[in-house]
């Protein structure tokens, strides 16, 4: 298998083609797919996605994919690296998180809404000109754009789980994407709250969960936590006690004991780990 690397905080790529041959290959950075013209298949992780026009994707570092083209298409490429994740303010952190742990990513285009896909075409082609120019705070605008389809993507997944509410999804994720939701929120994440909105007895509630995720509640809340809390000390500069504070522990000895309890390691043995490698 192929690993492609990213030698830049981001990069943009605008590929025109007519017999494209994309073997499948897998990327150590986040990747972004727009589609401006054309037909065929993506494939991802050996799911064949139908694309047409003004479609977005979302490729993960750990995906295999590859396409199939039956018509001259132009794709175009956003590629970022952890290192671009670090420069970011913490609301984007949090919409990048959301987008690339949400448990429920399906594969195929995340635009939603019908309305949305003629703005991310005109922010796309508005990069594609910003690319090839040399203005001033080039490099300020490319960011703001960048960050302003993140957003847009990020809105996308959430009306996409507002259908998993709505009844048109069913199974336990209606209850995993509230907890996604507000992560953030300890007072929502107390069993009551959570039992509450779904319209069943908290004792009940528990028991669901259970069956059907193997975790209790609880259990699946620290779980997340932890992995969204490893993305900040690999992505960010954030101090322990920042991070500590932000996911609602007591004081910073009590995080350290939790981590540690999970991990086998406490959160700065972790950070310092992964950048000496």
């Amino acid at each position: 298998m192929n690993v492609q690397n990213l030698y830049s905080s981001y990069e943009l790529e605008l590929l025109e083609t007519q017999d494209y041959e994309a073997k499948p290959h897998r990327n150590t950075f986040f990747e972004m797919v727009f589609v401006l013209d054309g037909t065929g298949l993506q494939i991802i992780n050996e799911h064949q996605l139908p694309y047409a026009p003004d479609k977005l994707f979302l490729i993960f570092p750990q995906d295999t994919h590859s396409f199939n083209i039956d018509a001259f298409s132009r794709f175009f490429f956003i590629r970022f690296s952890n290192d671009y994740i670090k420069t970011q303010n913490n609301q984007n952190i949090r919409e990048l998180e959301y987008i690339f742990n949400s448990h429920n990513h399906l594969p195929g285009c995340i635009l939603k809404t019908v309305t949305d896909k003629p703005f991310i075409r005109a922010t796309v082609e508005a990069l594609i000109r910003e690319k090839e120019n040399n203005s001033p705070q080039k490099e300020q605008i490319i960011q703001q754009l960048i960050n302003t389809i993140i957003s847009y993507a990020a809105r996308n997944l959430t009306l996409q789980e507002k259908e998993v509410f709505e009844g048109k999804i069913s199974g336990i994720m209606p209850v995993i994407n509230y907890l996604h939701q507000h992560i953030f929120e300890p007072e929502k994440l107390k069993v009551n709250c959570v039992a509450g909105v779904f319209n069943l007895s908290p004792k009940y509630m528990g028991e669901y969960f259970k069956k059907h995720t193997g975790e209790s509640l609880q259990q699946y809340i620290m779980l997340y936590k932890l992995k969204l809390i490893e993305s900040r000390l690999l992505l960010t500069d954030m101090r322990i006690s920042e991070i500590a504070e932000e996911f609602g522990f007591t004081d910073q000895s009590h995080f350290n004991r939790i981590f540690k309890s999970y991990k086998g390691t406490t959160p700065s043995s972790y950070r310092k780990k992964a950048i000496t490698g």
